[in-house]
């Protein structure tokens, strides 16, 4: 018998309301490495664990619940979001779990692969042109139009309905400061939708009276690190792109806009930081992640790095590598994005796909 394996599966007991009874608390990883290498405690917290893959199973759960809950969405209604990812994914689930029907609307440049996931998870899909947010094609926008026209149907609105960052000020956020026994010092993650780095950031300030120290990881062609660096002064407009699916963004989200002022900071992260620390990720401690997961990481080492030994850093480990594989892993692919050369030469083994 392992006792602990039991002592953690008490704690959990049992999913009486099936899926989304599963969605959270997830473990915290101590990253072994990279904890040694800045003589600081790294974790992650394991959000690929969720029944969906990743950590937007948590705000798919709570934007749907919103709606229940405002009586915007009763039993045979529809869910439509525009979205090219995991919310849409975690949407899947969580409609298929509680009996709505799924209408998800992406750019047309999205992988065949990922339509035909969002179908097998019973999701009616509409790849759309792909043109900027200002344009009334734009998919969000065909999917708020779609809503607006039908009866029992809703748009939830992933980037500016809040309920999103209340998943994390509710779940994720007490979930981090229960597993660490208060004993943090320091948080970073991402901004897409920007409820992750909002509803943990919220929660995490207001249970340490300020002592834990947050900050916003940014990938490039993002405005976020611009805009809080310069503490508000600065939102630049978008420029360039990242490998980084996600994350990132051309303005600051009502997820975002009651939390922004209680950042410490912002970590520019490079896809050449980020590429390294998938393939060191995989190497030095196991675990396969996707890129976006691995930005958070690299964000985490070099927090630890600024903060100096003896801290306790945490970070969200999104989803793992498998949506990304064939470009990751694919020297041909990092060879087009000039960051082969950012691999660790001993561990271009890993790439194995031409």
């Amino acid at each position: 018998m392992n006792p602990r394996g039991v002592e953690i599966s008490k704690a959990q007991r049992i999913a009486e309301n099936g899926f989304i009874s599963a969605i959270g608390n997830t473990p915290l990883i101590r990253l072994k490495k990279l904890s040694e290498e800045t003589g600081c405690d790294i974790l992650g917290k394991a959000e690929f664990q969720n029944p969906g893959g990743s950590v937007k199973d948590r705000a798919a759960y709570y934007v749907v619940k919103d709606a229940e809950e405002r009586g915007l969405l009763k039993p045979g209604g529809t869910v439509v979001e525009g979205t090219a990812g995991n919310t849409g994914i975690g949407l899947a689930h969580v409609c298929r779990s509680k009996g709505y029907k799924l209408v998800i609307f992406m750019p047309n440049t999205q992988s065949q692969g990922k339509i035909d996931l969002l179908r097998l998870l019973g999701a009616e899909v509409y790849p759309v042109p792909a043109v900027a947010y200002d344009n009334p094609e734009n998919y969000n926008h065909q999917a708020t139009r779609y809503a607006e026209a039908r009866e029992n149907c809703v748009w939830t609105n992933q980037f500016d309905n809040t309920a999103n960052r209340q998943a994390h000020i509710e779940t994720t956020g007490p979930e981090i400061w229960a597993q660490t026994g208060g004993n943090i010092d320091a948080f970073t993650c991402g901004s897409g939708t920007a409820g992750t780095i909002a509803g943990c950031t919220r929660y995490l300030k207001d249970v340490s009276n300020g002592r834990v120290q947050c900050y916003v990881a940014d990938p490039p062609g993002s405005v976020i690190y611009g805009y809080v660096q310069s503490h508000g002064a600065e939102l630049g407009d978008r420029k360039g792109s990242s490998i980084t699916e996600g994350i990132g963004q051309g303005r600051i989200t009502e997820n975002l806009k009651p939390d922004v002022e209680l950042l410490d900071g912002a970590l520019h992260i490079s896809d050449a930081k980020s590429i390294e620390m998938v393939y060191r990720c995989l190497d030095e401690e196991g675990l396969y992640l996707g890129a976006s997961s691995c930005l958070n990481v690299a964000a985490a080492r070099d927090l630890a790095l600024k903060l100096g030994p003896g801290k306790t850093v945490v970070t969200i480990l999104c989803d793992g590598a498998y949506r990304y594989a064939d470009r990751l892993f694919s020297k041909k692919w990092l060879r087009e994005k000039k960051l082969w050369e950012c691999v660790p030469e001993g561990l271009r083994k890993y790439a194995v796909l031409d």
